[in-house]
């Protein structure tokens, strides 16, 4: 492991009444313990996940690339600040990493092209050639391949939005060999989450916690909709 822990701080909170600070999970929660190498947080949309792994990356000073910033109807001065109420524990002193999210990703690939065009070796660091010459998949799939094989901590929100289940499998067997990498993945995907030996913790509990894979939401939707479709189609609902 790289890192081994995360702790919220709820006393250096600056407020309780705005988002993120009024999601229950970062008052319930105490502590999350990183012990395998691959960890998925997982739960329903708004429930916390994509928001701690962002406070989680900022924490471990780990660059987010972001859009251009575009005026907005109401600006909420906290959303960025969870970060300053965590504590991280290191292993062994800190090492580099990324955060993905698909998002920030095509800006990330322009910018390669642009630094490629003075100096085309910047392509080989990402399976040389122009991430924008390729689909959305497989330039995912290069940058993957790539940039993993270094050690470092790597954090996830959301991978296989772009993805093909084909697709996921490769990323699959990608997290399972890199030895020196250290995953923290929010995902929706049961493929993904089929990881072996990987650690899900569940935002859908409040503090969360850790459950096996056959328990998620996603593995039992999915399960039940391939073993019974026609329920879900004629309005039968998600309960499982």
């Amino acid at each position: 492991m790289h890192i081994t822990s995360v702790t919220f701080q709820p006393e250096k909170y600056p407020t309780k009444d705005r988002y993120p600070f009024n999601l229950s999970v970062f008052h319930r929660a105490d502590r999350i313990v990183f012990d395998t190498r691959v960890t998925f947080f997982v739960g329903e949309n708004g429930t916390g996940k994509s928001t701690l792994l962002e406070a989680i990356s900022r924490a471990c000073h780990i660059f987010l690339w972001r859009d251009s910033e575009r005026a907005r109807f109401e600006v909420n001065p906290y959303e960025d600040r969870l970060h300053q109420c965590l504590a991280i524990e290191w292993a062994d002193g800190r090492v580099p990493g990324s955060f993905f999210a698909s998002d920030g990703f095509r800006q990330f690939a322009q910018i390669l092209d642009e630094w490629a065009s003075s100096d085309p070796g910047q392509l080989q660091y990402f399976g040389g050639k122009s991430l924008m010459t390729q689909s959305h998949g497989q330039s995912l799939m290069s940058y993957f391949k790539s940039r993993y094989r270094i050690k470092g901590l790597y954090l996830l929100d959301e991978p296989e939005a772009a993805l093909s289940p084909r697709n996921q499998i490769e990323l699959l067997a990608l997290l399972t060999r890199m030895s020196d990498a250290q995953f923290l993945i929010a995902t929706h995907s049961p493929i993904l989450l089929a990881c072996p030996g990987a650690t899900i913790y569940s935002f859908d509990h409040s503090p969360v916690e850790r459950v096996v894979y056959e328990e998620t939401d996603h593995y039992q939707i999915y399960r039940s909709f391939m073993e019974d479709r026609s329920r879900f189609l004629m309005g039968g609902g998600v309960e499982v």
